[in-house]
């Protein structure tokens, strides 16, 4: 029977994988955009966000404020909050604060829903081998996509850094086809993107993430509210 940790690294392996297709596009933005590679690994290391660090390297190339920084990063990662309020209820009693605080590190949008998936509590061991093995992923493919883009020509480079692009594009599509709030509120903010872009260029990058963000989820709220469901059913573990 395998162990917590191996069965984690097990079920992390196909993010791992995914992870490093995508870090690669994001490694080639970073070096384009000034940084060296080294420093764009550290960056994906403790970060862990593709949209967080995509929008902090528009900040950075952009000459932006550390405000602007903080408070992008708060607007895209605030769901990363949610998600560990969600998953915390799935730990088993072994489960310290410091342990707490590791496992809060590595938690993703994909690690939340491998981890989520899970039947019965989760263990520490287990949620380490996941986190371990998407880091890495993550990790490496920031690298060798900062080393392409150090190397490359930049008619080639700028060709592949396309791929972080379509991931968020990929993102955003199977729920747009399912719901109209969705499609409303993706197009409100690139809408509202655009305009900040050609229209009121005096409104630097990081605040037009942040003010496109919130103007888009507000009219969203607004106009397409969510039915309340009443609460979840909990299942025995």
């Amino acid at each position: 029977m395998k162990s917590p940790f191996v069965r984690g690294l097990l079920d992390g392996v196909p993010i791992a994988l995914g992870y490093l297709s995508v870090s690669f596009g994001f490694g080639i933005l970073a070096v384009r955009s000034g940084l060296a590679s080294l420093t764009a690994v550290i960056i994906s290391a403790v970060n862990l966000t593709s949209a967080g660090q995509a929008a902090g390297i528009a900040i950075i190339a952009a000459g932006g404020s550390y405000l602007e920084m903080a408070l992008t990063q708060l607007v895209i990662n605030l769901r990363y909050g949610l998600m560990s309020i969600s998953l915390s209820q799935k730990l088993d009693d072994t489960f310290n604060t410091p342990r707490r605080l590791l496992v809060a590190y590595g938690i993703t949008d994909e690690i939340f829903a491998v981890a989520s998936a899970q039947k019965g509590l989760l263990t520490a061991r287990y949620m380490y081998g996941l986190i371990s093995i998407s880091t890495l992923g993550w990790c490496m493919g920031t690298f060798l996509g900062a080393s392409a883009g150090a190397l490359l020509p930049a008619s080639l480079t700028n060709a592949m850094g396309i791929v972080l692009y379509a991931m968020f594009i990929a993102i955003v599509i199977p729920p747009a086809k399912k719901s109209r709030g969705v499609l409303a509120v993706a197009a409100s903010a690139a809408l509202c993107s655009m305009i900040f872009r050609y229209l009121v260029p005096q409104v630097t990058s990081g605040f037009a993430i942040i003010l496109s963000a919130i103007i888009a989820s507000v009219a969203g709220a607004l106009i397409f509210p969510v039915a309340g469901e009443g609460e979840p059913e909990v299942e025995s573990v």
